[in-house]
């Protein structure tokens, strides 16, 4: 494993990967216990947030190395079916899970997830587009949002 630290317009972006895969990125410069030194991955994941803050990218193809539970996995992998520039709400990803009554332990999973903005769960919002919870806070959150075209003002 091996991590770098990469200037982005939100600020600095650590970025940790994996042989596999990246497997964190944190906001800010934040110490990992690997080799501080970037690698092909971690480049190509900085290039293609680059692309995103610029708006010339929707889409990350950068390989992940997700590690989690079986249950934040799968609400992962729904966080990353959310299309870019628009939102949806913890009941719904607990719905769309087949876990209707778990919008909790949704929300507790989003705010696990290691790989944030990749693994868009800046998109999901609280029940009636109410800006809720985001590890970055909520300044990065709208930020994000208007970055895809939302309007977080319309949003409660």
């Amino acid at each position: 494993m091996n991590y770098f630290v990469y200037a982005m317009p939100p600020g600095r972006l650590t970025i940790a990967a994996s042989e596999r895969g990246i497997v964190r990125i944190a906001f800010g410069e934040v110490p990992i216990d690997a080799p501080r030194r970037p690698s092909a991955i971690t480049n190509t994941a900085a290039t293609q947030l680059q692309e995103y803050f610029a708006g010339k990218r929707r889409e990350f193809d950068v390989t992940l190395d997700l590690q989690g539970t079986p249950f934040q996995l799968e609400v992962w992998n729904a966080l990353s079916a959310i299309p870019y520039g628009q939102t949806c709400t913890y009941a719904h990803i607990a719905e769309q899970i087949g876990r209707p009554r778990a919008f909790r332990a949704v929300g507790m999973a989003n705010n696990k997830n290691p790989i944030p903005i990749i693994v868009p769960c800046h998109r999901v919002v609280g029940a009636g587009g109410k800006l809720i919870g985001y590890a970055a806070g909520i300044k990065v959150k709208r930020y994000l949002l208007e970055l895809e075209g939302n309007d977080p003002a319309s949003l409660h």
